[in-house]
């Protein structure tokens, strides 16, 4: 019962997450001014990726080390966002109440990370 639900939030959070990059991306690609760029790329193009590359590799139960690399991968650009967006060095975009979306990205990716540590935990618990 818990393997599935966690199996499930996990399923929840990444669907979450290409929702919001989703968003983002369709932004960028209609006004050019979407989410930050680093060399000239897109890092909400980046992060979409970094939810779409989990998000299959968990429905398939398979390639852990890859879900790990891209939610890793994520979880970096996030928390370095954070920290300069926090310090007033970059502007994350903002959802319409005004949070940096870089701190929901970071959370995200961070419990997309935990959960499924606990997840392939209890799977090895059999």
């Amino acid at each position: 019962m818990l393997k599935t639900t966690i199996y499930y939030t996990i399923l929840v959070i990444l669907l979450i997450g290409l929702y919001g990059a989703g968003g983002l991306v369709v932004e960028e690609f209609k006004t050019g001014e979407g989410c930050p760029k680093i060399m000239q790329i897109p890092m909400c193009l980046v992060v979409l990726i970094c939810f779409a590359v989990p998000f299959i590799a968990h429905l398939l139960k398979k390639w852990n080390i890859v879900y790990f690399l891209f939610t890793a991968l994520a979880g970096a650009i996030a928390l370095v966002a954070s920290i300069m967006q926090f310090s007033g060095n970059a502007e994350c975009p903002k959802t319409d109440s005004g949070t940096p979306m870089c701190y929901y990205s970071l959370l995200l990716f961070s419990s997309l990370i935990i959960l499924k540590i606990y997840y392939l935990k209890l799977n090895n618990q059999k």
